[in-house]
């Protein structure tokens, strides 16, 4: 299960509701300094507090200009803070058709409603018992007339009067005693949604939320935080918490201080905890990896109050690069620092979590996290950002254009604080203020100097095969005296349609040249729609590959069509066989073998998942491998792939 739809607001700075399209792994928050970004992480976490801490509270949290008017409907009507929209994923749907044979598909999606009292409504969308009911009738030892009964009936309500007059065998009366059962226990709630409501609320995935201030501390008394503790638990600070999770961690209680004994034992469980948390650091830690944290525990009685009553815990950091000098926790670099702080706050987390054979859903939010890491740090940490969103749902901040993958922008949100409007957040290329995608164009940067030119003129493709096949085509057909593409356009591979539309917001089309030829799909993409009508890009400077497959209807968009298919079928294939000829064990792959379908690298997926072959580790194949080939040695073309190529080249450059 995880979160697809984030709708916050009204929330302090956001005023009008904003709905966020969450990412399956990871999601970045990309804005200026007092924009709205906390705010949004903020609304998720008191939604549903994994520590159950963070709550709703009107007065610190509804839009300050509308406050006056809300607080006298606040207790008859209290406003929705966030609605969250959930997506179950092939396990969870097996297991619920399977307990309530709910019969639902895959992408069933649901939404919890959280309100400033700090309650929960889940909602539903209809579900349809007659699945159920089929499954039900199929069990064994049914009569037929109650069987029939079962098929006649459109709700597990209606068949106890359906079966009324039935005269009921053993099997039958077994069959409507659980079908009564799974009545009484929804009460008057249709039997379906009250039962998978309930399975849905108990996996619901909770939110931990991790900002700069749960930092761990150089040393605390023990005895007084356990006094602490015991007295007023709310009343603890982030440091003590964060006290209490490394604790955790050695599965220590703080009971066990205020009368220790021998400290051995639990010095003992410490440093092994210590070491554990040292070698997960250092395994993305690289900036110094000569470092390691040592866990003391002891007590001072000449030291000053709290510390000289009972035993302190001292955390160090011992430097073996400067002979195991030790230094306190808190003069470390702050990056280290955070960084262990957080690896012991999260680990605490996931053990609480842990329990009965099924581990709670969580989705981290990470207010900006490795602000104080060095630049390749900050990448580092995006490595084991990304091996968190393995397992759990990551949504970061940042303002740092070292922590947003430039091949990764699709992931990115953007945020803005508007005059008059409040907080804004927006996919890619919905933003007003150049200074707020500054980090990305930042990252952009390095992409663009490592692997681009953008001239004046710059056509953006999807890929570099792409890039290849044109290049390759456009000198074939113009040493054939035909026309190829202009001599001062720059084509620029991009990585897929969702980087082609962020291009075009940061490259901005009022300052070059921008035309995009993308791969079609079958259907318009929404989001160059959206681009369109935004006016950052021109229509007639979006094109598509199905345009010119189809000489007798040129600019009109057709059959799903990849650049590839402007290639005859067969010319395609034999660069193809040539490129994985040796996983291919001399086996040549002929159009006939191939399923059917429009596009010639999709069937080639097809047939080669079908065979189960390994061309690539990750499935599939490698598209730019052919194109390689293809580049290499030039073939003489057959007249519909020049002819169709010529006509792409001419619209190109026309547009400019």
């Amino acid at each position: 299960m995880f979160l697809a739809i984030a709708k916050v607001g009204p929330f302090k700075s956001i005023e009008t509701p904003q709905e966020v399209q969450i990412e399956r792994r990871v999601t970045v928050l990309v804005g200026m300094n007092e924009s709205g970004k906390t705010v949004f992480l903020q609304a998720l976490h008191k939604s549903d507090d994994v520590l159950g801490l963070a709550k709703f509270s009107f007065i610190d949290d509804f839009p300050r200009k509308g406050l006056a008017d809300y607080e006298a409907r606040h207790d008859s009507t209290p406003e929705t803070a966030t609605v969250l929209t959930y997506e179950l994923d092939e396990k969870d749907i097996a297991e619920l058709n399977q307990l309530y044979q709910a019969g639902l598909q895959g992408g069933f999606r649901f939404s919890v409603s959280h309100d400033y009292q700090n309650n929960a409504r889940l909602m539903l969308p209809p579900l349809d018992e007659r699945p159920v009911l089929s499954t039900l009738a199929q069990a064994e030892g049914l009569s037929p007339e109650y069987r029939g009964a079962l098929g006649l009936v459109s709700s597990l309500r209606a068949v106890p009067e359906a079966a009324a007059s039935l005269a009921l065998n053993d099997a039958d009366l077994k069959h409507l005693s659980a079908i009564k059962a799974r009545l009484g226990a929804a009460g008057r709630e249709a039997v379906l949604e009250t039962e998978v409501a309930k399975w849905l609320l108990a996996r619901t995935p909770k939110f931990h939320y991790f900002g700069d201030y749960e930092i761990l501390p150089s040393k605390i008394n023990l005895t007084d935080l356990a006094q602490r503790h015991r007295q007023n638990p709310a009343g603890l600070t982030a440091p003590d918490r964060g006290i209490l999770a490394l604790l955790r961690l050695a599965n220590i209680r703080l009971e066990a201080f205020e009368n220790p004994g021998n400290l051995e034992a639990l010095v003992a469980r410490m440093e092994a905890v210590s070491i554990r948390l040292t070698d997960q650091i250092m395994e993305f830690w690289k900036q110094n990896e000569d470092l390691e944290v040592r866990i003391d525990i002891r007590p001072n009685p000449s030291d000053a109050p709290p510390f000289n009553n009972g035993p302190n815990l001292y955390l160090r950091i011992a430097n073996k690069r400067h002979r195991g000098v030790t230094t306190p926790f808190e003069q470390r670099s702050k990056g280290f620092i955070w960084f262990f702080s957080f690896l012991v706050w999260f680990d605490s987390v996931q053990q609480q979590l842990a329990g009965g054979g099924r581990e709670r859903p969580l989705i981290l939010l990470l207010d900006e996290p490795g602000l104080s890491l060095h630049a390749l740090a900050q990448n580092d940490f995006l490595r084991y950002i990304d091996g968190l969103g393995e397992r759990h749902q990551v949504l970061y901040t940042t303002h740092s254009p070292f922590m947003v993958y430039a091949d990764q922008l699709d992931k990115v949100r953007v945020v803005e604080d508007r005059p008059g409007a409040g907080t804004v957040i927006a996919d890619n290329g919905g933003w007003t203020d150049d200074r707020t995608v500054f980090p990305l164009q930042a990252a952009l940067g390095w992409s663009i100097a490592q692997n681009l030119f953008v001239g004046e003129r710059t056509l953006l493709v999807d890929g570099p095969a792409d890039l290849v096949y044109l290049q390759t085509l456009s000198d074939i057909l113009e040493g054939a005296g035909r026309v190829g593409l202009r001599s001062d356009i720059t084509i620029v591979p991009i990585g897929g349609l969702d980087k082609v539309i962020t291009f075009i917001g940061l490259l901005g089309a009022n300052q070059l040249k921008l035309a995009v030829l993308h791969d079609y799909r079958g259907s318009p993409d929404q989001r160059m729609l959206e681009t369109i009508r935004q006016k950052l890009i021109a229509p007639q400077g979006v094109l598509d590959a199905s345009q010119f497959r189809d000489l007798g209807a040129l600019g009109k968009s057709g059959r799903p069509t990849d650049v590839e298919d402007l290639l005859s079928p067969n010319l395609y294939l034999t660069y193809f066989n040539a490129a994985f000829g040796k996983q291919l064990a001399g086996v040549e792959i002929k159009e006939a073998a191939l399923p059917p379908g429009d596009r010639i690298v999709e069937r080639l997926e097809q047939y080669i998942a079908s065979r189960g072959l390994q061309l690539r580790a990750s499935g599939g194949f490698n598209h730019y491998l052919p194109a390689l080939v293809f580049g290499r040695n030039p073939p003489p073309l057959d007249a519909l792939t020049a002819a169709r190529f010529e006509a792409l080249f001419k619209a190109v450059n026309a547009l400019f």
